[in-house]
């Protein structure tokens, strides 16, 4: 899958208020001027309602990154809301009126490879798609993907699977002939109240649904919100066909070369601290490294 591709599918999937995909993208515009005046804030484009990613109220994983670095830089962090699954990258990072500055600076994640737009950091996580069922349903002794298609076939094609539409979870199910488990929920809506997070904390926690295959960031951070029934995330690993860890990266306007090397300095210094931060969101974790070639 190209990391455009990606991208749609993830701010899509995970930008339903969601990761994860949807903005329709102009082409990128010519070369902006490297910066020539010092910065006043740490400027950040963001989603709205988009936990565990970002949302008005400063509580999700790329809020928490920005005030890192905006700490490290000596700066207050602003921002600057607009919905991703409208046009994302147009009308915040690249949108200017005549006579008026950019209103933000960065996006604090796109998928490494995504150039629609944006210059494009180096990774600061990896991660993967994610199986997450609720205990106490038949499936405890479920520790892996594995174990999961190894479900007695009664059980297995009894249960109701929730994924949205057009993810990999969609290859997945038809490469295991799940297809008729799936419930398919649509990555794109118009209702700004709707978020990511409720094909898990809605419905799975609801017994509407017995499983759900979602993005990684979103499986930890809303299974670890539901309380009753407890839930199990289990990391998938990426099968011929169907690719589910993906490196995620930041975004800067074209042509700034010394603010992207400061943020990937930032990046790179400040690793520790954002992996404590992904850590406490029950992101699931891979090597930043395996499998770049991927993408």
């Amino acid at each position: 899958m190209t990391a455009r591709k990606l991208y749609r599918r993830l701010a899509a999937a995970t930008l339903l208020a969601v990761a994860a995909a949807g903005p329709a993208l102009a082409q990128a515009p010519a070369p902006a001027a490297d910066d020539p005046a010092p910065r006043k804030a740490l400027r950040v484009c963001q989603d709205p309602n988009n936990l565990p990613f970002s949302n008005v109220k400063g509580e999700g994983i790329e809020n928490r990154i920005a005030e890192l670095f905006g700490q490290s830089l000596g700066l207050p962090v602003t921002y600057y809301s607009f919905p991703q699954r409208m046009a994302f990258i147009r009308n915040t990072l690249r949108y200017k009126l005549p006579g008026q500055d950019y209103p933000c600076d960065i996006v604090m994640g796109v998928p490494v490879g995504f150039d629609q737009g944006v210059s494009v950091t180096k990774p600061y996580y990896r991660s993967t798609y994610a199986l997450v069922i609720p205990r106490g349903k038949g499936m405890d002794n479920v520790a892996s993907a594995d174990d999961f298609l190894k479900l007695p076939p009664q059980k297995l094609k009894s249960l109701k699977i929730g994924i949205y539409d057009r993810s990999p979870a969609s290859d997945w199910l038809k490469k295991h002939d799940l297809v008729d488990q799936g419930v398919p929920y649509k990555m794109m809506s118009a209702d700004p109240a709707q978020y990511p997070g409720q094909i898990i904390e809605n419905d799975l926690a609801a017994g509407t649904i017995d499983a759900a295959v979602v993005w990684g960031p979103i499986a930890g951070y809303f299974a670890q919100r539901v309380k009753q029934p407890a839930l199990t995330v289990l990391p998938l690993k990426s099968e011929e066909g169907v690719q589910f860890d993906y490196a995620m990266a930041m975004g800067v306007r074209y042509g700034e070369r010394e603010w992207k090397q400061q943020i990937e300095g930032l990046i790179s210094t400040k690793q520790a601290d954002i992996q404590a931060i992904l850590k406490e969101f029950g992101v699931p974790l891979l090597d930043n490294t395996a499998g770049e070639r991927r993408n």
